[in-house]
């Protein structure tokens, strides 16, 4: 679903300020409350927003180790099973099915390396799960974000990662 310059806008401010409320968001933006609030629900229906809640750091929690673990999964099952159970673990902050060498990447935290290594073996236990390799982060050069991609679907031209990265894209 394409959004505008206005909807970039609202999610900025909802992004930079969950509680801000819809009154004072149509104020700062010089639209009407209406309109914010059909602009929010829009959003919300078509899946663009997900909600407005705040972003939890793990580390701020104890779990100062964040880990990557590649998983290979018996054929048999499937993934769905194995995400399912996989989701039933706290350290488990994502699970994705992938191409190349493995079946199944996460994301996981751990309060420290002996303590990843007991999530590693919860992981592996999974029922599905034949083998993990993982690698330890050891720093977070680009956290997660999602507020270039909205600036960049609401231009105009619909810029991308090549144009702004390294100008106009190569044709």
């Amino acid at each position: 679903m394409p959004i505008d310059e206005l909807d970039g806008r609202l999610i900025e401010l909802f992004a930079a300020e969950p509680r801000v409320g819809v009154l004072e968001a149509s104020r700062r933006l010089g639209v009407a409350r209406g309109t914010v609030q059909a602009r929010l629900d829009r959003m919300a229906r078509d899946g663009v927003t997900r909600g407005f809640g705040p972003e939890i750091d793990p580390g701020a929690l104890g779990y100062g180790v964040t880990a990557f673990v590649t998983l290979q999964l018996r054929q048999a099952g499937g993934h769905d099973p194995v995400a399912a159970r996989l989701a039933q673990v706290p350290e488990v902050m994502e699970a994705h099915t992938i191409t190349g060498p493995g079946d199944m990447l996460c994301r996981v935290v751990a309060r420290s390396n002996t303590d990843l290594q007991h999530v590693i073996d919860v992981i592996v236990d999974v029922e599905g799960v034949e083998r993990a390799s993982s690698v330890i982060s050891l720093a977070t050069q680009v956290p997660y974000r999602t507020l270039p991609l909205v600036r960049a679907a609401a231009r105009a031209d619909g810029g991308g990662a090549a144009r702004t990265a390294n100008g106009p894209p190569p044709r």
